[in-house]
């Protein structure tokens, strides 16, 4: 019953994703701004919804010994498997490598998220001597991080605006029998079916995760991290048949500094003290392989290619899927999962 509750959910989600990827193009094609900043801050913060839900579920809810691990796990196991899916994009984008389709602009977002995550593995790292840097119980470093990722978006909406002229709907013909307002109205449905279909799907991967027994490791870093990135995947793949390139990989980078800057109210339900300071150092595997990941994003995006090293896929695709396996290969052999 479990997983005809969990095929059902993922059949909400590629449809209600499918609808937002249209939408928010069409949004950002008639107001201007660009797929870039619709992909990178609204489409994000609604594809990441149910890693807000399942990491505050698991701090308040779940025992600190496993809820604090399960939180970050989530987070940073969604982060890699968000970069994965940009080497998915690149296999189904058949003609050239993806990254070389995309505006360098991306280049600014995948760093943040290399700061983001940097910052958040220091913490780790640091353990209990950043333990009594708090403010009230929440751990300062998360506070930091969210006060970062909100000064990147800040000025890169202020960028992405002076750098788009208003009203490109004239040249998408497929927008200009829908007004704006109508767009609004469907978008915010969409986005409310996948943000409820998201979480659901979470939910129903932690049934599942208990139902098996599953280690908390295991459970917190791969299947509930890729089960909640389902809304990215769907989302993503809609847009790149769209052709809204630059939306698709802005979803995926958005994503991950969302993620890492939701470390903050996740810390606020964690009542234990500083969630970065409470997890297992194991994290910090995975958060080394979202930065190389990324640092692999930023070449692929500099040096453009115009054709695909292995015919059907990138190098750095590969790198990416390699990188992936390679990190749970790890996690495995460390005792974590």
């Amino acid at each position: 019953m479990v997983w005809l509750k969990f095929l059902l959910c993922l059949a909400i989600v590629l449809f209600s994703g499918t609808k937002l990827a249209q939408y928010g193009d069409s949004i950002a094609r008639k107001t201007g701004l660009g797929g870039i900043w619709i992909g990178l801050v609204l489409v994000a913060a609604i594809t990441s919804m149910p890693e807000l839900t399942t990491g505050v579920s698991a701090a308040a809810l779940v025992s600190p010994e496993v809820g604090s691990d399960l939180a970050v796990g989530t987070l940073f196991g969604s982060c890699i498997f968000n970069l994965t899916i940009l080497a998915l994009l690149d296999i189904l984008h058949r003609p050239t490598p993806i990254l070389s389709e995309v505006s360098l602009r991306h280049v600014a977002s995948a760093a943040a998220g290399i700061l983001l995550v940097a910052i958040a593995a220091g913490s780790i790292l640091a353990g209990e001597g950043l333990s009594r840097l708090t403010l009230g119980w929440v751990g300062i470093p998360s506070i930091v991080i969210l006060i970062l990722y909100l000064v990147a978006v800040r000025q890169m909406f202020y960028f992405e605006r002076s750098y788009f002229t208003p009203q490109l709907e004239a040249t998408s013909p497929k927008y200009t029998g829908i007004p704006l307002r109508t767009v609004y109205l469907r978008f915010v449905l969409a986005a409310v079916a996948v943000i409820g279909a998201g979480i659901w799907l979470s939910l129903i991967g932690d049934e599942i995760a208990a139902t098996y027994n599953w280690d908390a490791g295991f459970v917190g870093s791969l299947f509930l991290a890729v089960t909640s990135s389902m809304p990215e995947l769907v989302v993503s793949i809609a847009a790149l048949r769209l052709g809204a390139f630059d939306m698709a990989v802005a979803d995926i980078l958005g994503s991950n500094m969302f993620n890492i800057a939701i470390i903050a109210p996740i810390d606020l339900f964690y009542a234990q003290g500083a969630i970065l300071s409470s997890v297992s150092d194991a994290h910090l595997i995975t958060a080394a392989v979202a930065i190389v990941m990324s640092l692999l994003v930023i070449i692929g995006l500099r040096f453009r290619q115009k054709r695909k090293t292995f015919f059907i896929i990138s190098w750095y695709a590969l790198a990416l899927i390699g990188l992936y396996i390679f990190g749970f290969y790890v996690l495995f052999i460390s005792g974590m999962v």
